[in-house]
């Protein structure tokens, strides 16, 4: 895959405070791409300098391997915090006006709106609309140029789960179709279930950078429950784990390599024990996060 945006060494300070410190990034053509971090890491900071609305203290980025331009712009549909419609128009009226600023023939609209759904609801005021169906209206104008890129800031801040599994949906879709999706959010649930890279900012360096495909890899995970009173000790004599811990009414165990949960029931078998719970737990993008976010503040301490 061919790079859509390359970042080498971008920096925004703001006097003694450094909002992004030196980011250096390349994001491939056909991905969907998480950008994650605690608030103030420099999520939004990154997002506002690729799209020429913060100015960078230093450094540099390119579009297509292009310095930006009205040109580049041109390919991306970009929402950045909560995009504003008026309210007593409708949702083809709103679009209408956005078409008029972009230069887009109107003929877009109808298409759009089918594309998130809200084809049943184009002829209604902005003002009647969710949360869920305005974000979708935000995200139907942003694609009305038809964008190579999109890149969505927080898409689904404040939906209830409904309105979340909406736009994860769409999202999905609108990766499908071949168009590179970039996403700044704080819901790592969300974005292990529709990014295919992610990256992890703190404190405005760059800490992490990889697949989404390989959170999870490493060490395997078993969770065990069982009626027994000699349980702990039993697992402890057990000789196939890293480390043992209790949680509440379960055991989990870090499997030793070549060991799984097969061998696990097979040993508690053998022991008189009878498991009436065991399962595999695989590492959630939640969980290398905040490993992630340690590991950094142990190697700083």
């Amino acid at each position: 895959m061919d790079t859509v945006l390359s970042i080498k060494n971008l920096s925004k300070h703001y006097g003694k405070i450094k909002a992004l410190d030196g980011l250096s990034l390349d994001i491939k053509r056909g991905s969907v791409f998480g950008i994650l971090g605690p608030n103030g890491s420099g999520k939004t900071t990154t997002l506002g300098m690729v799209l020429d609305v913060i100015n960078p203290t230093s450094g540099l980025f390119e579009w297509f391997g292009q310095k930006s331009s009205s040109a580049t712009r041109k390919r991306i549909g970009a929402i950045l915090e909560h995009p504003i419609f008026y309210p007593y128009l409708t949702g083809v009226e709103n679009l209408m006006i956005v078409c008029d600023i972009k230069g887009v023939p109107y003929s877009r609209v109808d298409e759009v709106l089918e594309q998130v759904s809200l084809g049943e609801r184009k002829d209604s005021k902005f003002k009647t609309y969710s949360l869920g169906m305005k974000q979708r209206l935000s995200i139907a104008s942003a694609l009305l140029c038809d964008p190579e890129v999109m890149i969505l800031d927080e898409p689904t801040n404040g939906l209830d789960p409904q309105g979340i599994a909406e736009i994860r949906e769409l999202i999905i879709e609108i990766a499908n179709s071949g168009k590179t999706i970039i996403i700044a959010s704080h819901l790592l649930d969300e974005v292990q279930k529709v990014c295919t890279h992610f990256c992890v900012l703190q404190r405005g360096r760059l800490i992490h950078n990889g697949l989404v495909e390989d959170v999870g890899k490493g060490s395997l995970s078993v969770e065990v429950k069982a009626d027994a009173e000699n349980l702990e000790q039993v697992l402890e004599s057990a000789q196939m784990h890293k480390q043992l811990k209790r949680e509440l009414d379960k055991y989990i165990l870090t499997m030793e390599d070549n060991y799984g949960a097969a061998d696990v029931n097979k040993y508690l078998f053998d022991n008189g024990i009878t498991a009436k719970h065991l399962v595999v737990k695989t590492k959630t993008l939640e969980k290398q996060f905040l490993e992630i976010l340690k590991g950094q503040e142990g190697g700083q301490s």
